[in-house]
């Protein structure tokens, strides 16, 4: 089995133009095999937000992959997303659960192995993010957990955890030996050319998989 891969859609100003060419890398992300999608624009206002939503779930119509809305539980159940990624200090994961649908997907962002373990004994959640991993320089503040780091939270819950901040295919290895059940990222999908997306799953997949032993 190979790994969960997150995309993370990039800040972008709203507008159509912005909203065509974040639809062209999700629909092509999506038929190269990713299995989320996480619509985080923070600075769109709730009608450009939904209205990306809506479009992205039909975008990966037909594939594997499922479109989260970041926090806004409100947007995402209007739009008809197939789920919500909560931040570290959002709501409990238990309170959305119950006034979700079912199958509805629940992640949430964690940056310790206390805040994981409190997250999946309070229930609700599918899966966790941690971050920030290695070091990015859209967080140049933030505090790195590292490989050790992940490693302490993938054993402490038992819930799938997936790795996010610095992620890059080189990387992947440690991020596999570490116990991550995947990995989300903003700039690896969302840098280069849409038609270059294809290639980068299928060589994250094989680093993935080698690293953790796949046959």
């Amino acid at each position: 089995m190979g790994p969960v891969i997150c995309v993370i859609t990039p800040p972008r100003p709203a507008g159509a133009a912005s909203m065509r060419e974040l639809l062209d890398r999700i629909g092509a992300a999506a038929r190269a095999g990713v299995h989320l999608v996480q619509i985080r624009q923070p600075d769109w206002n709730g009608g450009a937000l939904a209205a990306l939503t809506e479009h992205s779930v039909v975008a990966v119509r037909g594939t594997r992959a499922r479109v989260l809305v970041n926090d806004r539980l409100d947007a995402a159940l209007a739009a008809g997303a197939h789920g919500v990624h909560l931040r570290g200090d959002s709501m409990p994961a238990s309170r959305v659960r119950a006034a979700a649908p079912p199958g509805f997907l629940i992640g949430r962002s964690v940056h310790a192995a206390g805040e994981a373990v409190a997250a999946a004994r309070d229930g609700g959640v599918d899966y966790l993010i941690l971050g920030t991993v290695f070091a990015t320089a859209s967080k140049p503040d933030a505090a790195t957990a590292g490989t050790s780091g992940l490693t302490g939270v993938c054993a402490a819950v038992p819930v799938p955890v997936l790795a996010v901040g610095g992620i890059t295919l080189e990387r992947l290895g440690g991020v596999a030996a570490a116990g991550a059940a995947g990995f989300a990222a903003v700039r690896l999908f969302a840098e280069g050319r849409v038609d270059e997306l294809q290639t980068i799953v299928e060589r994250a997949v094989l680093a993935f998989d080698t690293s953790a032993g796949v046959p």
